[in-house]
């Protein structure tokens, strides 16, 4: 069964941890110095968030799979679209390990499909940082030129404009 996922930038994450908090019932099922994330059963979410360099707010949706075979079907039906912004394999960011396709919807908004097999000491690696960090996104159409441009930001393809946030 998949999961929604969002994750969302803010400024102070001890408020953002105390607001989200009370509104979940729950406490944070991972807590780091620049991350919070609650895996909520109801509604099912894996909701995110992160001090980064980047304007508070949505950073990306998401559909996170509980197994390799989910995320192949998704990235499937992404690749039949000609929707697949930036792949990685054995990516490490947001403290875990992840198989990942990245893509754009027609507004620019980044969408995160992934599969989670692990978890990781650190927000990304920085040995592989460009592959962490990915192409920028944010025009209509999101082409594989994109996957060869810089690399900009933390998880995924940087909105357009965004500020480096890894390191």
């Amino acid at each position: 069964m998949k999961r929604f996922h969002v994750h969302v930038n803010v400024r102070d994450l001890d408020a953002s941890i105390r607001f989200y908090s009370t509104l979940f019932a729950s406490v944070p099922s991972v807590v780091k110095p620049d991350y919070a994330k609650w895996m909520l059963e109801d509604p099912r979410v894996n909701f995110a968030m992160s001090r980064r360099e980047r304007e508070p707010g949505v950073d990306h949706l998401g559909v996170q799979s509980e197994t390799a075979e989910e995320l192949a079907e998704i990235g499937a039906r992404l690749a039949a679209a000609d929707a697949i912004a930036l792949e990685e394999t054995g990516t490490t960011c947001c403290y875990a390990h992840s198989d990942k396709y990245w893509t754009a919807d027609p507004q620019g908004l980044r969408w995160e499909t992934f599969h989670t097999h692990g978890e990781a000491t650190t927000y990304f690696d920085p040995a592989t940082e460009a592959a962490c960090c990915g192409p920028r996104a944010g025009s209509a159409a999101t082409t594989a030129a994109t996957a060869t441009q810089p690399a900009s930001g933390c998880c995924g393809p940087a909105p357009v404009g965004a500020a480096k946030c890894c390191g």
